[in-house]
């Protein structure tokens, strides 16, 4: 891990760019592979019965996932089995630029391949939003965007590479927040490229 100084797009919201290094970054993409042998990627879909463009997994206690019903967390897989734990080298993050003591209890995985995005939208299904949410970006780079608590109004945009940490919390816990596109090709981090991601959150 590097130690740098983050930016702040807004009060609350802070990047680390460069945060893990690149041997870190394939200690981490071991792990996941890990992750996703024992709880396999699947696509979900909105509660309009619309397939979202990342597929996912998760680590941890809970795990979120959408369809029909909605969004949630759950504690087993949609295939029916308890997510595997969170990494290690995943809670050591966390415990770097978090800035509380509590340890998360979900690690969502997306997995974003060269035409996968995800709109604005908030993070607004844990129980205390005085937690933050932790971002971690490995392989191709995402234009991350991100406004404030109401839709609507003006944003700010970021290229996240891979390496890079990011952080919402107080004013921006609950700010509207998406990926616009992919840069494919950007990182040779994934032999096949594309983008993980990771999300870290306290849930209940």
């Amino acid at each position: 891990m590097m130690d740098r100084d983050p930016i702040e797009l807004r009060p609350g919201a802070r990047v680390w760019h460069g945060f893990i290094d690149r041997k870190g970054q394939e200690a981490l993409v071991d792990d996941i592979r890990r992750v996703v042998a024992a709880a396999p990627l699947f696509r979900p879909v909105t509660a309009r019965g619309r397939p979202m463009s990342v597929r996912m997994t998760s680590a941890g206690v809970y795990g979120w996932v959408s369809d029909r019903s909605g969004y949630r967390y759950e504690t087993r897989h949609p295939e029916g089995m308890a997510w595997p734990a969170i990494p290690d080298r995943v809670l050591g993050i966390w415990r770097a630029v978090s800035g509380v003591e509590r340890a998360p209890q979900c690690c969502l995985v997306n997995f974003y391949d060269a035409g996968a995005k995800m709109g604005l939208h908030q993070d607004r299904d844990e129980a205390d939003f005085a937690m933050p949410v932790v971002s971690i970006s490995l392989g191709d780079d995402a234009l991350f965007r991100i406004g404030g608590t109401e839709r609507g109004g003006a944003t700010k945009s970021v290229w996240l590479g891979s390496g890079d940490v990011a952080v919402l919390s107080g004013e921006a816990r609950l700010a509207y927040h998406g990926i616009d596109r992919i840069r494919p090709g950007s990182s040779t981090l994934l032999p096949r490229g594309g983008r993980i991601n990771l999300t870290l959150r306290v849930v209940d």
